[in-house]
C-alpha cells in the first residue's frame, strides 16, 4: 500500500515497532485494531481474510476465545522462558530429542486423565 510501518504506526497511535510485530505475528491484532487498520489503509475488515479457507483447523484455537493456543503459551512466563531455552541449543538432533521428550510426557499426562 505504499506506507511506511512509522507512518501506519503513527496513524494507529502505535511505535513503528508494535506494526513490525503484528506484520510478523509476534503479537496478536485484536479486533479493534484491525477495525482501526482497515479505515487507515481504507479496505474492508475482510481484506486481512482473503485467501483464508472456511475449513481452516479450529484445533489450533484456544477453548475459550479465537486466539491460537500458541500465542497465549508463547505470552506466558513459561512459554519465554522455554522458547528462549530451547533457541540456545544449537545441536538439531538435541533439538528434536527435547521435542520427542516434551511429547512424550504430554500424551502421559493425557492417558493419565
Amino acid at each position: 500500500m505504499k506506507m511506511s510501518q512509522e507512518k501506519l504506526g503513527d496513524e494507529l497511535g502505535v511505535t513503528f515497532q508494535q506494526v513490525q510485530k503484528y506484520e510478523r505475528g509476534a503479537n496478536r491484532v485484536g479486533a479493534s485494531r484491525l477495525y482501526r487498520l482497515s479505515r487507515v489503509l481504507e479496505v474492508p475488515v475482510q481484506f486481512f481474510f482473503e485467501g483464508l479457507s472456511d475449513q481452516a483447523p479450529l484445533a489450533a484455537m484456544a477453548d475459550n476465545d479465537q486466539t491460537p493456543i500458541v500465542y497465549d503459551f508463547i505470552q506466558s512466563s513459561d512459554g519465554v522462558s522455554l522458547a528462549e531455552s530451547f533457541s540456545r541449543i544449537k545441536d538439531a538432533k538435541v533439538r528434536r530429542r527435547v521435542l520427542e521428550l516434551v511429547r512424550t510426557l504430554a500424551n502421559e499426562q493425557e492417558l493419565a486423565h
